[in-house]
């Protein structure tokens, strides 16, 4: 076992978590919420602005616990960041929110 944290704390400043969970049962869940289409969406957002793999990088993770049937639920890390509910068509508005509309705030950081 390699203790990684310093070269990680080094590198990364953000990490988006994009659920995409998904289940069968009573409980909506993001999978069947658009999950797929929504990490496309982040992960393409990033890379128009040469921000994906920068001081940001994405993963798909398992329930969040904010499930909901009108989109994805999303955490960015560490700045301890929760949404629910998100779509394709809002991602652009939530990253910008985040990160800048050009991502400056992604790699000007750290």
């Amino acid at each position: 076992m390699k203790d990684r944290t310093e070269e990680r704390r080094d590198r990364l400043n953000a990490h988006v978590f994009v659920c995409t969970n998904d289940h069968d049962g009573e409980y909506a869940s993001c999978g069947a919420a658009g999950a797929e289409e929504t990490v496309t969406a982040v992960k393409d957002w990033l890379r128009e602005r040469d921000a994906f793999w920068t001081t940001v990088s994405v993963s798909e993770t398992s329930c969040l616990g904010l499930c909901s049937e009108g989109g994805t639920a999303i955490t960015i890390q560490p700045r301890n960041t929760w949404y629910s509910d998100v779509t394709p068509e809002t991602v652009p508005d939530l990253l910008e929110s985040e990160f800048g509309p050009d991502a400056d705030q992604v790699r000007d950081e750290g």
